[in-house]
C-alpha cells in the first residue's frame, strides 16, 4: 500500500471512530473504568458530617482548628489494545472483514481514551507478538496506533493468546485497562487470562462472520484453512461434517465466554454486520 492510499485509510478511520468516540463513547467509557484509587487533592476546614478519619492533624495543631484531607479519584488509566491479527481475521462474506471491524473498534476505543487524557499501548499478536506500542498519550500516537492496524503484515498466521496475554502481565505492571479484540478462535487461554484479569480490567471483544456459525449444504467445496494454509476438500452434503463443523464453532464459543466469566473478565460479541456501537454501549452502560 502506498503512503497516499495509507494516509487516506487512516483519515477515513479516524473521521468516523472519533466522531463515535467524542459523541458517544467518551462519557460512557469514562464512568465506566475507575482509576486507580484516590489521590490527595487539598485540605479545608472541618465540616459537621465529615469523617474524623480524614482530619490532617498536622495542619489542625497549625491552625488551632480541624482542617480534613480532600481526596478525588485519579483518572490517569492506561489502555492496552490486544489485537488478534492472525489469518482467521481476514474472512468475511458481509459488508466487511473481520479485520476492518476490529481496526474500527480498537480506533474508537484509543479515541475514547485520548478524550480522557489517558495513555493507550498497542500489542498485535498471532502465535507471537507481532508488535509491541508502548502506552503513550495524543492524537500523533493514536494516528501511529491506527496506520499499523491497517498496514501491518504478520508474519504468521496462526493464534496463540495465551503467549500474548503471557506477554501483557510481563511488560504491563501497573493496573491498565485492557480489550482483547478478536474471534477467540483458539483455546488453553484460562490461566493466562487468569493472571492477568487479577492484575487488570480485562474486556474480550469478540468479532466473528455469520458465515462461520454454520456451514452451508454446497456439496463437495474446496477450503482453505485462514491459519494453517491447508488446503481441504470438503462434502457439505455430509449432515455429520456440517453438525461437527457447528459444534466445533459452538465449544469455541461457550469456552470463550465461560473462561472470561470464571476470570472475573467481561466479554462483548459483535458479528461484522452488526452494530458494534450498540454492543459495546450496552457493555459500558451494564457495568456503570
Amino acid at each position: 500500500m502506498d503512503t497516499k492510499e495509507l494516509l487516506k485509510k487512516v483519515r477515513k478511520i479516524e473521521i468516523k471512530t472519533r466522531r463515535l468516540s467524542d459523541h458517544i463513547f467518551s462519557g460512557e467509557y469514562h464512568t465506566s473504568f475507575k482509576g486507580r484509587g484516590m489521590t490527595f487533592s487539598e485540605v479545608r476546614q472541618y465540616q459537621f458530617g465529615d469523617d474524623v478519619r480524614a482530619i490532617d492533624w498536622n495542619v489542625t495543631a497549625r491552625y488551632n482548628e480541624p482542617y480534613v484531607k480532600v481526596f478525588e479519584e485519579e483518572r490517569e488509566l492506561t489502555m492496552m489494545l490486544m489485537v488478534d491479527i492472525s489469518g482467521s481475521e481476514s474472512f468475511g462474506t458481509k459488508n466487511q472483514l473481520k479485520s476492518e471491524i476490529v481496526t474500527e473498534i480498537a480506533a474508537t476505543m484509543a479515541f475514547s481514551a485520548t478524550q480522557n487524557n489517558d495513555k493507550i499501548g498497542l500489542i498485535l499478536f498471532s502465535d507471537q507478538i507481532e508488535l509491541f506500542i508502548p502506552p503513550k498519550k495524543g492524537k500523533s500516537h493514536v494516528l501511529r496506533i491506527i496506520r499499523e492496524l491497517i498496514e501491518f503484515e504478520p508474519k504468521s498466521r496462526k493464534t496463540d493468546l495465551s503467549q500474548a496475554l503471557k506477554f501483557l502481565s510481563g511488560v504491563q505492571k501497573k493496573k491498565a485497562i485492557v480489550f482483547v479484540i478478536s474471534d477467540f478462535m483458539s483455546a488453553d487461554y484460562e490461566q493466562t487470562l487468569k493472571i492477568a484479569g487479577k492484575k487488570h480490567d480485562v474486556t474480550g471483544v469478540r468479532v466473528y462472520d455469520v458465515r462461520e456459525e454454520t456451514m452451508p449444504n454446497l456439496g463437495m467445496v474446496t477450503m482453505e484453512d485462514a491459519e494453517t494454509g491447508d488446503i481441504l476438500v470438503v462434502n457439505t452434503n455430509s449432515k455429520a461434517v456440517r453438525l461437527e463443523y457447528e459444534k466445533n464453532y459452538q465449544d469455541n464459543v461457550k469456552y470463550f465466554r465461560e473462561t472470561f466469566s470464571k476470570c472475573g473478565s467481561g466479554t462483548v460479541s459483535t458479528r461484522v454486520d452488526e452494530s458494534y456501537v450498540t454492543k459495546l454501549l450496552g457493555y459500558f452502560k451494564a457495568r456503570s
